[in-house]
């Protein structure tokens, strides 16, 4: 089943609040002919577009085949968080590689916030883009682990950037009831993510790529100049990008088999007024520590936007905002009667590890996906990374697909049940407290 149209509407974004706040590029047009590039990107979303626009200020010629409108997935749904390291922490990145290794996946993860600021000032993308993102225990042992997390970075990875909360502060910062204390990282980032890849996508037409949108990707011909087949037309070029994340389906069955789809849900509330400064003291993202993660923050409206919950069937269900209602109500009892307005759902790409597949599935085919929750930074900087390594400068994109990504158990066709009975226990780890 081909998750670009169980969900959706052909060519139309779902009803989100981003997509009601956001100025969209002129539709652009089908590829309906045979046509030559340098590179042929698949995929109009953060990690797409950045590898486009960074190949075109290179002086490739660069066309992106996009199957519905640019930002239409993960891009363009997701909770607009972007927390620092990757998507590991450090101490599970130094359990397996090392410290050396894993202050060189860090400084990458710091190159990527970079990126995303410098992109977003360049190019003068107007996404709400604010500094904060708040990490918050469920119970006192959470919170001294985030503290010692806090502790070991500012001592061996020289980030002092992280506030420590204790509960009586953290709950200063977010009045819920479910909350022990944390940290604040003052270093890390919230945006309206529709707004940020639309503006990568009107940069990436400024600096001379073709974007092509309705132009769903049928077959790849492999080969030393590779040819990208949509229902109407072909691209024959020198290098492919694969950058569609949980959306690729099974084209490429080597990603495929490493890169799952999961559905993930997100709610924003009716403007709250006054009660929205009783919920966060300040303009600041949160995140918590539950494996299926509850992420929420303040719109520029007073909106709550609440994102929580996960599905691992290939429909969203019928009733998103019950769905989400619910975690959100128990963080949050004080919006147990608030109007839900928006509700919607995206598609998301996990793999194994939890940490971005990034690799050269042939000589000339490069992909970077997977991101797993952690995308908006990670993909745009996996993006130029990928335009770079084409451009022969291959150290970045080489340091991390050095991340071993084994394939799911079951190969392509059992690894949705499988995932779901794991991620079932997940889901009652949490509900226990473990």
């Amino acid at each position: 089943m081909n998750l670009l149209h169980v969900n959706d509407r052909p060519g139309a974004y779902p009803d989100s609040w981003y997509a009601a706040t956001t100025g969209f590029l002129a539709e652009q047009p089908a590829l309906d002919a045979p046509v030559t590039a340098d590179v042929c990107v698949i995929g109009a979303g953060f990690t797409g577009l950045s590898a486009a626009l960074h190949l075109a200020e290179l002086g490739y010629s660069v066309r992106v085949l996009e199957a519905q409108r640019v930002g239409f997935g993960a891009s363009g749904r997701n909770g607009g968080q972007i927390s620092s390291g990757q998507r590991n922490d450090v101490a599970t990145l130094e359990k397996a590689f090392g410290f050396e290794r894993s202050k060189m996946l860090w400084d990458l993860s710091e190159d990527a916030k970079g990126l995303v600021r410098s992109l977003a000032s360049q190019h003068g993308i107007d996404c709400c883009l604010k500094n904060g993102v708040a990490h918050l225990g469920l119970n006192r042992r959470e919170m001294d682990e985030l503290h010692e997390e806090a502790e070991h970075l500012a001592n061996r990875y020289d980030y002092a950037r992280n506030q420590v909360l204790d509960k009586d502060q953290g709950y200063q910062l977010c009045r819920s009831p479910a909350y022990h204390g944390g940290y604040l990282d003052r270093g890390a980032l919230h945006l309206h993510p529709l707004r940020f890849v639309v503006g990568l996508g009107r940069a990436a037409l400024a600096a001379g790529a073709v974007l092509h949108e309705r132009s769903e990707v049928t077959r790849i011909d492999r080969g030393a100049k590779p040819t990208v087949h949509t229902g109407k037309g072909s691209v024959t070029c020198d290098h492919v990008v694969l950058a569609a994340n949980g959306y690729l389906g099974d084209l490429v069955p080597e990603v495929a088999r490493r890169v799952m789809p999961i559905n993930n849900y997100i709610t924003a509330t009716e403007p709250l007024g006054d009660l929205a400064d009783k919920l966060l003291s300040q303009d600041v993202a949160v995140a918590d520590t539950k494996f299926v993660i509850n992420y929420f923050r303040l719109s520029h409206d007073q909106r709550m936007l609440f994102g929580g919950t996960e599905s691992y069937r290939y429909k969203f269900p019928h009733d998103i905002a019950g769905k989400v209602r619910k975690p959100m109500g128990e963080i949050f009892p004080q919006l147990a009667d608030a109007k839900i307005d928006y509700a919607w759902g995206g598609t998301l790409g996990i793999t194994l590890r939890r940490m971005p597949y990034l690799a050269r599935i042939t000589p000339n085919i490069f992909n970077a996906s997977g991101y797993s929750g952690h995308g908006v930074a990670a993909a745009t900087h996996a993006g130029q990374l990928t335009a770079l390594a084409i451009n022969g400068q291959a150290s970045g994109f080489d340091l991390q697909g050095s991340v071993p990504i084994g394939p799911f158990p079951g190969g392509v066709a059992m690894r949705w049940p499988l995932m779901a009975l794991g991620m079932t226990w997940f889901a009652l780890r949490d509900r226990l407290g473990f």
